[in-house]
């Protein structure tokens, strides 16, 4: 057995690591000389930073595993907090450490800043959702669930439309609502821990994928770095990858490519044009994160303050260095750099107080950062018409979003469907 896996991101080194895991080595071409995918470390301005901020929470819990199994430990990489949701002088939230569901409901019932009408509606909305098992009859949007449900404007403001934002990366009108319930699911709505937020204290090449490069290597496994795999093409004798100096067949391949990589990697292979037309159907939606690098120290007064403005969020990713965050597309976009971090150094002001401008800033644009999460969008199994030939990523058939859970749990997958 030869085992291909193309991408190195979360998902293709979750594959790697799951099946070295199991014995078999593999080989994994990347592209870039920098593991993570679209999840990555970029060094800018003497700092490694990532090409989007990202926020983990305890359901992710086959990230956390696997993190655990190739030794990056998740208690020195990872700050977890119990949740809490603040908007300074506007709204603040805060889970209690009691048990679920009392800590969500405690939480929701004394949240500051939001009516009691309104806090009251949102407990009966959990409720409601817990009693039919946070299924729909039929998918519908974001803004018709809160609809149907009556919640209240601010709470919808600060506390729902937030979390679907950032979970489904799609603009509230047009999210899957069914989708978010799937997240409310398995993270509010679950264990106490499943709700916590988990804040990376490394970068998102370091967090991860390349402790699992160490891992598989140390279990015969290859990572070759700057190996861009062109296209592949299948014969009696196997799969042949252009790009591979080896010039070797391979039994088994794992495209763990983004989707808008699928259609170049895969055009010889008839078998996988229902697959690529799928794909073709996708919509996307950008992330912005900027970075802005101070003179001087500059404290938030938590390590991720909500913003709702130009920015969505603000992170504190050092003593003088704030990220800030805005989720999917919108009129942002159309600033000019200046324009937009002026904006965002104003917004925090507004929560730190007088501050000089920043020293120095970055900003990243991930235009395709994601699928746009909509109602009735399908989205391709792992398992392909063409025999040994899987995808995995975060855009595969799943209950999640594009999350890094969701990009890690579709390796483990395509894993246990070469190997159950």
């Amino acid at each position: 057995m030869r085992v291909a896996i193309i991408g190195a991101g979360y998902a293709g080194m979750a594959a790697a690591t799951e099946l070295a895991t199991r014995g078999i080595p593999v080989t994994v071409f990347e592209a870039s000389r920098t593991l993570g995918g679209r999840a990555r470390r970029v060094e800018a301005h003497g700092y490694p930073l990532d090409n989007g901020q990202h926020i983990l929470v305890g359901a992710y819990v086959e990230l956390l595993r696997l993190m655990r199994l190739v030794g990056a430990d998740p208690d020195v990489l990872l700050a977890r907090k119990p949740l809490s949701l603040v908007f300074p002088g506007r709204m603040h939230l805060a889970a209690p450490r009691l048990p679920a569901p009392l800590h969500l409901a405690v939480a929701l019932l004394t949240a500051r800043g939001l009516p009691a009408g309104g806090r009251l509606a949102a407990v009966r909305f959990m409720r409601h959702l817990k009693r039919d098992e946070f299924l729909l009859d039929r998918d519908i949007t974001f803004t018709e669930l809160m609809t149907r449900h009556g919640q209240n404007e601010s709470v919808i403001r600060y506390l729902w439309a937030p979390l679907c934002l950032s979970a489904l990366n799609t603009p509230p009108g047009e999210a899957s609502a069914q989708v978010f319930l799937n997240v409310l699911r398995d993270s509010l709505a679950a264990a106490r821990e499943a709700s916590d937020l988990l804040l990376p204290k490394a970068d998102l090449s370091a967090l991860f994928p390349e402790p699992a490069e160490h891992y598989v290597r140390s279990r015969g496994s290859e990572v070759l770095r700057g190996c861009s795999i062109h296209a592949i093409d299948w014969t009696p004798y196997g799969f042949h990858l252009e790009g591979d100096a080896s010039g070797q067949s391979y039994t088994h391949v794992i495209a763990a490519v983004a989707p808008y990589h699928l259609g170049r990697l895969a055009a010889k292979l008839p078998r996988l044009r229902p697959v690529l037309e799928e794909v073709d159907r996708f919509s996307y939606e950008p992330i912005l994160t900027a970075y802005l690098g101070y003179p001087q120290p500059v404290r938030l007064p938590g390590p991720m303050i909500g913003v709702g403005g130009t920015a969505h969020f603000v992170f504190q990713q050092a003593d003088d260095i704030l990220a800030a965050v805005t989720s999917a597309g919108g009129a942002h976009l159309a600033l000019s750099r200046e324009t937009l971090v002026a904006r965002i150094h104003a917004e925090i002001c507004e929560i730190a107080g007088p501050t000089p401008p920043p020293a120095w800033s970055q900003v990243i644009v991930e235009k395709r950062a994601t699928f746009a999460s909509r109602p009735g969008v399908k989205r391709p199994a792992c398992e392909t018409p063409l025999a040994n030939f899987y995808l995995c990523g975060d855009y595969v058939a799943s209950d999640y979003p594009a999350t890094l859970e969701a990009a890690v749990r579709s390796g483990i997958a395509c894993a246990r469907m070469i190997v159950p």
